[in-house]
């Protein structure tokens, strides 16, 4: 498993703040947190950010390398992985071997060529808001535990303050709007999740995916759909 030194941690979260304080593009810092991610961890594994709206669609976004972005590309072209289920769960979500992890068949089927094995992706959480989420991918198995994760979120924990604060012609408006809208939306989202879980015995993982999949059958964004489990009354005995 990949561990993260104290030391170096420090190291990273101060570089982070100190990128991100001098930065008034949100474009730009997404760029930088993602090269920073990359360049902190050992083994320099690749990396990427996005910021997403409240409907799950990336506002912007970074990657260290044209991998990663074929990964994510995948992600929103499905409506599912790890990134995706980070943010809309606020959790931190490990993918131990790529090969085997069937949580999200349809994406793990279009990256399997790739080089990857393990994945790590965290919440952009500023407060009880979900900015998005970033990820950080391994050719090898079995690199990122619970340890890993809990480091992790202190970088997601720095980033997203900072990130929510930026100034600058585009950033207050568009991000302040992002801020409120997604936490409604996240509140939406998981109360339908709670309630299929509820109704059909499943995971939280399983009940996220099922309302992504709902929400592209539908022709409606993922709120829409929470919103329709949220209000549909079950039948009668079930």
């Amino acid at each position: 498993m990949k561990q993260l030194p104290l030391d170096d941690l420090t190291m990273a979260v101060a570089r982070i703040r100190g990128l991100l304080l001098t930065e008034e593009k949100v474009d730009r810092a997404v760029s930088l947190l993602a090269q920073a991610i990359k360049e902190s961890l050992p083994g320099s594994p690749g990396a990427g950010v996005s910021l997403l709206d409240a409907d799950g669609k990336r506002t912007s976004s970074a990657a260290t390398d044209t991998m990663v972005e074929k990964l994510d590309a995948a992600q929103y072209e499905f409506g599912e992985g790890p990134c995706l289920t980070a943010w809309a769960a606020g959790k931190v979500v490990i993918i131990d071997d790529l090969l085997t992890d069937t949580r999200w068949p349809r994406w793990q089927s279009a990256v399997a060529s790739l080089p990857v094995r393990s994945v790590v992706s965290a919440p952009l959480l500023a407060g009880k808001e979900a900015l998005g989420a970033f990820k950080i991918y391994s050719a090898l198995p079995s690199q990122y535990d619970e340890s890993t994760g809990r480091a992790l979120s202190l970088f997601a924990e720095t980033a997203a303050t900072l990130l929510a604060h930026i100034q600058g012609t585009e950033a207050p408006l568009r991000m302040a709007e992002s801020l409120k809208a997604s936490l409604a939306s996240r509140d939406t989202i998981n109360r339908a999740c709670g309630m299929l879980m509820e109704r059909q015995g499943i995971g939280q993982d399983k009940a996220l995916q099922q309302l992504i999949q709902n929400a592209r059958v539908l022709g409606v964004t993922l709120v829409e759909a929470s919103e329709q489990v949220a209000t549909r009354v079950p039948p009668a005995g079930s």
